[in-house]
């Protein structure tokens, strides 16, 4: 039997459903305008002030424009690259570094996560990472946007807290049957870990996804720049004009402005994609690699 509700708590419900429903269309509404403006008319978009509720008119030429730019293609072919490699990169090195720190017979454990923690608060600068990476022979290559990023140190922490959970029972009885350290943290921790491993996934997928500074200074060859990178050379450079050849020079400019929200799309979908897939292993992930005092 459903138990009655006072009408403080149905007002306050209503209050809460409100407030909600405000967020949701606050934050949901920008993609909205811009899924709808990447498929509107150009000429009427150009023309139109105001909120957008639906595409003025309807054409996919901006779409056209966007795959027919080789940068586009280049820069989802370089960020898939990133991406791949980098999730592997930093999901083996994490791993590695959150088993050593959950382990409780380490020496100077303690020690050891201070002086990483220390890391997410203070660090060299800019100019030195800049000259670290130049010295080890990084630049104008995709591995700069990989390896000096291989541990994301507030990862390490909710990984290693993860770890921390699994019983300790398990991992003695593995070495009562000869498991080294390395069987033991790829046979039985990992796979006990999986909900907060698909948050790290997410977590470095999303930062590979959406990395566009450090590229910036580490690449010079425009055939390595992630798709990031190249929506940004066209949002703020303007350059949509060589993705309009089709068009008259008067029509340019109109057209610009679609392809502008056409690009922004094409980036931003993939990504949306594949988070419905992760979406369920979240919050379990984040709450069992959650800081424990």
């Amino acid at each position: 039997m459903k138990e009655r509700q006072s009408f403080g708590e149905k007002v306050f419900d209503v209050v809460i459903y409100s407030i909600l429903t405000v967020m949701v269309v606050i934050t949901l509404y920008p993609l909205l305008y811009v899924a709808f403006a990447s498929l509107s008319n150009a000429g009427q978009l150009v023309e139109h002030r105001g909120f957008l509720f639906k595409p003025l008119g309807f054409s996919i030429e901006a779409y056209r424009a966007v795959f027919k730019n080789p940068g586009i293609l280049t820069g989802y072919r370089n960020t898939l690259f990133i991406m791949f490699f980098g999730v592997l990169v930093n999901l083996f090195m994490t791993s590695l570094g959150a088993y050593v720190l959950s382990r409780k017979n380490v020496m100077l454990n303690k020690l050891f996560i201070m002086v990483i923690v220390f890391t997410m608060f203070f660090n060299g600068g800019l100019i030195p990472f800049y000259l670290v990476v130049k010295g080890v022979g990084l630049l104008d290559s995709l591995w700069a946007t990989i390896l000096p990023f291989a541990i994301s140190t507030f990862n390490l922490i909710i990984m290693r807290t993860a770890f921390q959970a699994v019983p300790d029972s398990l991992e003695e009885s593995a070495k009562i049957d000869g498991a080294n350290h390395f069987t033991i943290l790829f046979r039985i921790v990992l796979p006990l870990s999986m909900p907060v491993i698909a948050v790290m996934i997410l977590y470095y997928a999303v930062d590979k996804w959406n990395g566009w500074f450090y590229a910036s200074i580490f690449l010079k060859n425009t055939d390595l720049y992630p798709l990031q990178l190249t929506l940004r050379q066209i949002l703020i450079a303007n350059s949509t004009d060589s993705m309009a050849t089709d068009a008259s020079a008067a029509d340019r400019f109109q057209i610009g402005e679609t392809i502008k929200y056409a690009t922004i799309m094409v980036a931003t979908l993939p990504i949306l994609a594949v988070y419905p897939f992760v979406q369920k292993y979240f919050v379990k992930g984040v709450m069992v690699g959650a800081l424990k005092g």
